[in-house]
């Protein structure tokens, strides 16, 4: 009984086999093909943009550093003790304010001695003149001789020599007076100071006492290739003003907005660029002296011209295109020429026209004449 059944299923299934080996090749494979025919028709969902036509402005981009307008190491013009500080750390101070009190009498001593030497001399040189009088109304009476004459005017010449160098001892002795009140050479901020009341200062002190930098207005300076000094000067040849703007290190703020305020007169033949200096107003302190910034320097503005999503340009072995969807939805790799970047857009040379939609997501699933679908 078993021996019948185990028959009956063998013969089965070698039947089965026998049809499906006999069935013609094509059938298969036009089963098959239209499966996968079937998946390959599927729309591919992306998003697309329009290309557009407006201005297109053209930048220079930079890494900068703050650069105060002037920097200013104050140093004591004399040698003493010093008395009193009259500034806090980080105050703002003007031109001319009292920033430091040395002691002063030593100095003062030093005056009324060459004070006192002047008047000395002073009263000589009065006694030679009216000798000099007498010895000429003398001669008039030919009852001197004439060298003795001679001699007196060399004593009087001698003598206004003396009182002309006691007065400059005079002048030297309250100019070091004068220089016991250290003030402020320029406006601006004060920093950290560097030496304490009750301490000794000399003219030689390396360090100085204080620094004031004055960064309002402020300069931000850079280095461009020397391939774009061609484009700046032509704009400044034309007379215009260069914006530049100054961002933080992530590119997300921007702290100040100035213009470009002088080129240098040589390139460095070291790393071929050249070294550009920008001037801020600075009025919010946003730049602060050796503050590395990024520097955006506008160049210009072209008007009108064609330009599309930078998500869109596609990069290959045959250079950059991107992917024109077409209105019966069916995309092509189209090639385009770049030209610069301005944000979130690229200026487009060559390859298509504003109105014309481009992939600018999705790109990676699609092939030349895939089916999209066009999503938000």
């Amino acid at each position: 009984m078993y021996k019948w059944l185990a028959l009956v299923a063998a013969t089965g299934l070698g039947l089965a086999l026998w049809h499906h080996q006999s069935s013609p090749p094509g059938d298969r494979a036009g089963k098959e093909g239209g499966a996968h025919q079937g998946k390959g028709d599927r729309p591919v969902p992306v998003q697309a943009a329009s290309v557009v036509a407006g201005d297109l402005k053209v930048y220079l981009d930079a890494l900068g550093t703050v650069v105060p307008l002037n920097s200013v190491t104050v140093h004591s013009r004399i040698d003493g003790q010093l008395m009193a500080v009259n500034f806090r750390e980080g105050q703002r101070v003007k031109a001319g304010d009292v920033l430091l009190q040395i002691d002063a009498r030593p100095y003062q001593v030093a005056l009324s001695q060459a004070e006192g030497q002047l008047a000395r001399d002073q009263a000589t040189l009065l006694g030679a003149r009216q000798d000099l009088a007498r010895y000429q109304t003398l001669l008039q009476q030919d009852s001197i001789s004439p060298q003795q004459v001679e001699q007196q005017q060399a004593l009087v010449k001698a003598s206004e020599g003396v009182v002309k160098a006691d007065q400059g001892q005079v002048d030297s002795a309250r100019l070091n007076l004068a220089y016991c009140r250290v003030t402020a050479p320029v406006s601006g901020r004060l920093g950290l100071r560097q030496v304490d009341p009750g301490n000794m200062v000399h003219v030689s002190d390396a360090a100085g006492v204080v620094v004031i930098n004055q960064f309002q207005p402020a300069y931000v300076t850079f280095a461009l290739p020397e391939d774009n000094l061609p484009a700046i000067l032509e704009q400044i040849h034309r007379g215009r003003t260069l914006p530049v703007e100054a961002w933080d290190r992530g590119r997300t703020r921007k702290l100040a907005t100035g213009k470009l305020e002088s080129l240098d007169n040589q390139i460095d033949v070291s790393t071929g660029t050249i070294k550009v200096k920008a001037l801020f107003p600075n009025a919010d302190e946003n730049l602060f002296p050796n503050q590395f910034v990024n520097v955006r320097l506008l160049v210009e503005t072209r008007a009108h011209s064609t330009q599309l999503p930078t998500a869109a340009v596609q990069r290959g072995t045959q250079g950059t295109y991107v992917f024109v969807v077409a209105k019966n939805n069916r995309v092509s790799a189209r090639p385009v020429t770049l030209g610069p970047v301005d944000g979130d857009s690229v200026g487009v040379e060559t390859g298509v026209q504003p109105g014309e939609r481009v992939v600018i997501d999705g790109a990676d699933k699609l092939k030349d004449g895939a089916p999209v679908q066009v999503v938000t």
